[in-house]
């Protein structure tokens, strides 16, 4: 069964090369296991499971562990060999995955681990901006995201976040929309700034530490680029996913920008184009085109006799204006709007029809995605949901070095391909 592909020609379309079926309820992560044909996977079954794939093509559990709690997420650091799994109940695992991936040591009934690893961030103290870092069962419910950094001995339980090794600051996006910049010192964690922009819950983030790029991700469907190096303010909306965008992933090598959404939407963004950023809608007690008045404007309304109308904005100018004098629907990706929306008369007028070719190329999954990683170097990807299944895609043309891929590329689920 083909893809459904929306994109330009020259665009690759994935490949599925293995579906993973086993887990007994949602799948909460998934990754790569790097230089290796192996999975790693979570779920709220309670289970932790690592896939290797066998010769027939399948993937099948060579480690297979049960948790106490259901497990809410998951990091692993390939050259400890370490994974740290958050649970529902509060609690952190932490275990060691054996050089052949066949065994598994796991810390015993601890929720945190030892040996100065895990140090843990709590709720911000309420007299301040401090925030005090712990050992302890420092959470009290579900662990929604875990950063382990080798380096500073650190690992960063919180919600959806993200660190910067070099400068030891960390994101936190929470479920007002809001991002928090802290910097993350030996004994205390201060608040830096405040990042708003989304009109949903944060679900995602991913950070380039080359070009200091922050990409986050929303339950409004919407994906901002933080242009945090620049220090101008700046940041580009872009809008191309009917549901939640779930994961992210940034190909600072070819400038791209993949995103996931929990309908099983894929996205390929090319951020190596002159973007504009989008307006800041206007308010204004009248139509900035006809001047009519909106239906609050009651003196208008009197003085004119006129009912009042309801208050739109255009997507291009931002200016606030009615329905007559926005009637038409344009697409306009180079601010972002990959799928048609609402503009004004004029600035309708104004695109020319290369505005509106689209800088971005959508792809089924064909199944619903909670979580997305990224084997970048082997051009490889693996999702998963709450349909508990896990799908291996190849997100690139067949390489002309099996090397370069291992034996993905070669034995494609017993030698045939199919659409993800």
């Amino acid at each position: 069964m083909a893809a459904e592909i929306h994109s330009r020609p020259q665009s690759s379309r994935p490949v599925l090369l293995s579906k993973i079926e086993g887990h007994q309820d949602a799948v909460t992560a998934a990754l790569l296991i790097p230089k290796e044909d192996g999975v790693i996977t979570a779920s709220e079954d309670r289970t932790i499971r690592v896939w290797l794939k066998r010769d027939s093509g399948q993937y099948w559990p060579s480690i297979y562990h049960t948790m106490a709690s259901p497990c809410s997420t998951m990091a692993y650091h390939h050259d400890s060999r370490r994974i740290f799994v958050g649970q529902d109940n509060g609690a952190i695992m932490v275990g060691t995955v054996g050089g052949d991936n066949r065994r598994c040591q796991v810390t015993p009934d601890l929720g945190l681990e030892l040996h100065r690893l895990v140090q843990f961030l709590e709720e911000e103290k309420a007299s301040g901006g401090n925030w005090r870092r712990e050992q302890g069962g420092a959470h009290q419910n579900r662990v929604s995201a875990i950063i382990f950094s080798l380096a500073a001995e650190w690992v960063i339980s919180t919600g959806h976040d993200k660190y910067d090794l070099d400068t030891q600051h960390a994101f936190v996006g929470d479920y007002s929309g809001q991002i928090t910049l802290l910097k993350l010192e030996q004994n205390a964690c201060s608040v830096i700034t405040t990042l708003k922009g989304h009109e949903g819950s944060v679900a995602c983030l991913w950070w380039d530490p080359i070009q200091r790029l922050l990409f986050s991700g929303a339950s409004d469907n919407s994906i901002i680029m933080w242009d945090i190096g620049g220090r101008k303010g700046r940041t580009l909306l872009l809008q191309g996913h009917h549901d939640r965008v779930q994961s992210l992933c940034y190909l600072q090598f070819t400038r791209q920008l993949v995103s996931c959404s929990s309908d099983g939407g894929i996205a390929v963004w090319n951020m190596d184009v002159s973007r504009e950023e989008a307006p800041q809608w206007l308010e204004s007690d009248s139509c900035q085109k006809c001047e009519q008045p909106f239906f609050w404007n009651i003196k208008q309304m009197w003085d004119t006799k006129t009912l009042g109308l309801r208050q739109h904005h255009c997507r291009k100018c931002g200016k606030a204006v009615c329905g007559k004098c926005s009637s038409k629907r344009s697409s306009y990706p180079v601010m972002g709007f990959e799928f048609q929306v609402r503009v004004c008369d004029s600035c309708y007028d104004s695109i020319k029809d290369e505005d509106r070719t689209s800088l971005a190329t959508f792809h089924e999954g064909k199944h619903n995605i909670s979580h997305m990683s990224m084997d970048i170097p082997r051009g490889l990807m693996v999702t998963c949901g709450t349909d508990r299944v896990v799908k291996l895609v190849m997100t690139h043309g067949k390489p002309s070095s099996p090397s370069m891929v291992g034996m993905d590329a070669i034995s494609l689920v017993r030698g045939k391909t199919q659409s993800c």
